[in-house]
């Protein structure tokens, strides 16, 4: 069982891979958007011989790059809402805010609740446009 927490932000995110009771498989390293780290990620985690899950936090569309190239290499991805990650990490004695931080927190979310853990799946083409098109429609209306 190893978790890989993905602290995602607006062009690179923080990973950290764990496995329980806090053992760090990998320090938290840095992985830009790029095609090249995001397969190098991927390498990565396919390397790994136990059961991986990988989680992240919703974060607006910024995490979307991430989740969509893991998607296409079927890589089980949690998104979880911010809320929810705010409410976890709030309970820890542990405080302290850096990406590096963060991404320890969010694998350790994982672990903890592995067997809740849902694999992110992508909603329909159509219900895609009808957002966008909604969104368009709000701005006009502006």
């Amino acid at each position: 069982m190893i978790s890989v927490g993905i602290d995602v932000s607006k062009g690179k995110s923080t990973v950290c891979f764990m496995k329980p009771y806090g053992e760090i498989i990998h320090k938290p390293f840095e992985v830009k958007h790029t095609e090249s780290d995001l397969k190098h990620l991927v390498d990565r985690i396919s390397k790994l011989t136990e059961e991986t899950r990988v989680i992240m936090e919703a974060t607006g569309a910024y995490h979307y790059p991430v989740l969509t190239y893991l998607k296409d290499r079927s890589i089980f991805v949690a998104v979880i809402n911010p809320l929810v990650m705010n409410k976890y990490v709030n309970v820890s004695i542990r405080k302290g805010k850096t990406d590096k931080l963060d991404a320890f927190k969010i694998a350790n979310f994982g672990l903890d609740h592995w067997y809740h853990l849902v694999d992110y799946s992508p909603t329909a083409d159509v219900y895609d446009e009808l957002k966008t098109l909604k969104k368009l429609i709000c701005k006009l209306q502006l």
